[in-house]
């Protein structure tokens, strides 16, 4: 669970001490500014952005069922982030697994990638695609189950 929140975490750490500089320079502008892009930097390096993950085995059940995608990730990871915020909306149509709280994700994403944890892997009709474009990723929601 640490593991999850150290970037965050550090980040706001990092920016509470930078702010509390400026204030004491006597430049509390600067500081709340400088904070406030700390914070934003931490918001979206959280797993709070992301939809709610799932275990793989019961992302993988629900897929065989519905047909829609499975993607793994993990907080932190810039390309996860680039695809959760391309996706928009439509990022709540598909199911996430956080491959650092779910061992069966890692695993998956070892046997996807050649032992490597390279995400976002995502899952289509039982096919992983490493790092899709987020375009290709939409296309494939709208195709029918």
């Amino acid at each position: 669970m640490m593991r999850i929140w150290a970037l965050p975490v550090l980040l706001v750490l990092c920016g509470s001490a930078v702010a509390t500089r400026l204030v004491r320079g006597e430049r509390p502008g600067e500081a709340a500014a400088l904070l406030v892009v700390f914070l934003v930097l931490a918001a979206t390096n959280s797993p709070l952005i992301f939809p709610k993950s799932i275990g793989a085995l019961e992302a993988q059940r629900r897929s065989a069922d519905d047909g829609r995608p499975i993607v793994f990730w993990r907080p932190g990871c810039v390309y996860c982030l680039r695809l959760r915020i391309r996706l928009g909306r439509s990022a709540r149509r598909m199911y996430w697994v956080n491959i650092w709280r779910d061992s069966a994700g890692a695993a998956a994403v070892r046997a996807a990638n050649d032992g490597n944890e390279t995400v976002p892997t995502v899952l289509v009709a039982g096919r992983p695609h490493v790092n899709p474009d987020p375009a290709w990723v939409r296309e494939q929601l709208r195709r029918p189950a």
